[in-house]
């Protein structure tokens, strides 16, 4: 009698038990998210210009596994080939807290999708938008914009600072200098 009321017990812990659905790789087309992103903040006429923000970003830039994934990446997508480790050779810096194009995540993840004229190519199509989230919340994190428990540590000889998460918090200012071969002629 004992036995058999462990053996049920057993089968509906087994039957009550789920399995945690994953998508292990996203389509990198149609599960995108359709941000709308304001490049400048000038409009016409009174007010800003009109922005939706799915929210996504703050779900990346709080999670240390999507940041630390984002690291990788970084380093697989050969971004630092252009940017170095984040402090900028034939593309711009990514530690500092000046960005062109806005340095929230949204415009972050922007660029990295649709490309920006002058040397930064549009990897829509070619990186799953997962993906993409994962890297703009570890360049978010360079400039110290996510919090501290979520930051990756980097390897100490390569930074001249202390690491992400003994750094006091960041601050984004949008709107940086245009180089001048990006402005438009006169």
């Amino acid at each position: 009698m004992r036995t058999l009321l462990i053996l049920s017990i057993a089968a509906l812990a087994l039957v009550a038990c789920e399995r945690e659905d994953r998508e292990y790789r996203s389509n990198p087309v149609t599960a995108e998210t359709n941000e709308k992103i304001a490049l400048v903040p000038l409009s016409a006429g009174p007010g800003g210009p009109t922005e939706q923000r799915s929210g996504i970003g703050k779900d990346y830039e709080e999670n240390a596994y999507h940041i630390s994934q984002g690291q990788r990446l970084y380093t697989w997508f050969n971004c630092n080939g252009c940017h170095a480790n984040g402090g900028g050779d034939s593309g711009p810096a990514l530690m500092d807290d000046r960005w062109i194009y806005g340095g929230q995540i949204e415009n972050i993840v922007q660029t990295i999708r649709e490309g920006r004229p002058n040397g930064m190519p549009s990897f829509r199509g070619k990186i799953p938008d997962d993906q993409i989230w994962q890297i703009a919340a570890y360049i978010r994190s360079m400039g110290r914009n996510v919090p501290k428990p979520a930051a990756p540590s980097r390897k100490d000889d390569m930074s001249p600072g202390p690491a992400e998460q003994r750094r006091p918090p960041g601050e984004v200012i949008d709107g940086g200098q245009i180089p001048p071969s990006a402005q438009m002629p006169q």
